[in-house]
């Protein structure tokens, strides 16, 4: 009988290897994920604050919704692409946005739920609670990945999505430029980092 001759060394690398893979993986065509969500969120951003700036009506709100086109995308993309090596990594950070994919999608469902007995559609909830989820994924990817950058990033959407609720709550207020704030948090937690991280992936090759 063969002993297992597979050792603590070995089986570091072997998760070293599977980090290095999940992170190449991320990439997508010229960029990687994170600047696929990153780069729509900021210029809705801005579309949508100058929209609802300039002719003060609450129905450019509504242009927010596009942010579920780009996972459409996504998947597209990946199902004409070539066939990828999948690692254990690759799963646990495709089921955590999983989970998160479904809580945005169940929020709006609530928010639409409620708003139909009650009469009030409070889907400026979506700004906040959308940081809130976006924030823990990148957090959440940055520890698998060990990109320490995504860690830490997310804590600026936090910031600005307690704000937004602590305001909502005290004031029930919403501004026009919460849009700027919601765009700046993803470009910070996501365009940046994505940005770096394709420079690596370049120097790399």
């Amino acid at each position: 009988m063969e002993k297992n001759s597979f050792t603590e060394k070995d089986s570091l690398e072997l998760i070293s290897q599977m980090i290095q893979q999940s992170k190449k993986n991320m990439e997508i065509g010229s960029g990687n994920i994170l600047l696929y969500y990153g780069y729509p969120a900021v210029i809705l951003a801005v579309v949508i604050y100058l929209l609802v700036h300039m002719t003060h009506n609450p129905i450019w709100w509504t242009l927010w919704f596009l942010m579920f086109l780009p996972p459409v995308i996504i998947n597209l993309v990946q199902k004409r692409s070539k066939p990828r090596v999948t690692t254990h990594v690759d799963k646990a950070i495709n089921s955590t946005w999983s989970i998160l994919g479904w809580l945005f999608f169940l929020s709006v469902i609530c928010i639409t739920g409620i708003g139909a007995i009650t009469g009030h559609y409070n889907f400026q909830l979506m700004l906040p609670l959308s940081l809130l989820y976006a924030g823990i994924g990148i957090s959440i990817t940055g520890v698998i990945t060990n990109f320490k950058l995504m860690i830490y990033t997310p804590l600026a959407a936090f910031v600005v999505a307690i704000y937004m609720l602590a305001s909502l709550i005290t004031d029930t207020s919403v501004f026009d430029w919460w849009n700027l704030l919601f765009g700046a948090s993803f470009l910070i937690m996501m365009v940046i980092p994505g940005y770096i991280l394709n420079n690596k992936a370049k120097e790399s090759c």
